[in-house]
């Protein structure tokens, strides 16, 4: 599971079925003129759901080498997606947060937006001894890589993605099985990360996991900005990440 999880990240969601909400409010008690001005509530319940954005429209604003110099991008691979839509779990309260360590988005966004992004490393100074540019060798194989998917919804769709994932954040907490990809592993806890304040709605979580004996934390975190929801999947290969501030700040900024 330790490879399958580092290849793929994901986007958490839920099912997005909706009804639209309101109901016409008839005129004033007494009030029988046939010319009668609707009420605010019925002008209100009348009026169209959002709509979700495209494909092309997400592309526009997600986070690319042009905002953030210091890091390097690679496109995601559209094999990862349709591998993770495959992502199961022994408890299927916890399969949003499966899908959430692979780039597959769960229910049905208007479009999707991918990319992997990762800190360029300090290189070793000129003239360093072997000691230093050993330190720096390992210095970049522990840097944290993340994976950004921005997922939009008609409606209150995107408002129903992030409460699925907040839900499972609790009841997922003592840990569940995995399956991805075809490789199986264990979380053995997910717990609150360090709080992020962004977007409408935001919620972070630190993904503990055994991965053939060994731990691997992920860093998972959701961003909910109108009918958009961004997801940042960061790993290590050191085993441990660390939450990516710059990477959630700058692609926030972005959505505006």
């Amino acid at each position: 599971m330790r490879t399958a999880l580092v290849r793929r990240t994901v986007l958490t969601a839920s099912a997005v079925s909706l009804a639209l909400l309101g109901t016409a409010c008839g005129a004033e008690k007494g009030d029988t003129k046939a010319d009668a001005t609707p009420s605010a509530a019925a002008a209100t319940s009348a009026a169209p759901a959002a709509k979700g954005k495209t494909d092309a429209e997400l592309a526009k604003v997600l986070l690319s080498q042009a905002d953030l110099a210091d890091h390097t991008f690679k496109a995601a691979d559209p094999a990862e997606s349709t591998a993770g839509a495959a992502a199961t779990s022994d408890k299927p309260e916890c399969k949003v947060l499966v899908q959430a360590q692979s780039f597959a988005p769960a229910g049905t966004p208007t479009g999707t937006a991918r990319t992997k992004v990762v800190a360029n490393p300090k290189a070793a100074a000129e003239g360093a001894s072997e000691e230093e540019k050993a330190k720096a060798i390992l210095g970049a194989l522990s840097s944290t890589a993340t994976a950004v998917t921005l997922a939009s919804y008609d409606a209150k769709g995107a408002e129903e993605a992030f409460a699925a994932v907040k839900t499972a954040s609790q009841k997922c907490a003592g840990g569940y099985g995995a399956t991805l990809g075809g490789d199986t592993g264990k979380v053995t806890k997910v717990s609150p990360g360090a709080s992020v304040t962004a977007g409408d709605e935001a919620l972070a979580l630190t993904v503990e996991g055994d991965a053939d004996g060994e731990k691997l934390t992920t860093q998972l975190v959701f961003v909910r900005k109108g009918n958009t929801v961004a997801t940042f999947s960061a790993l290590s290969l050191s085993g441990t990440a660390e939450q990516p501030k710059t990477v959630i700040d700058a692609q926030v900024k972005k959505l505006g």
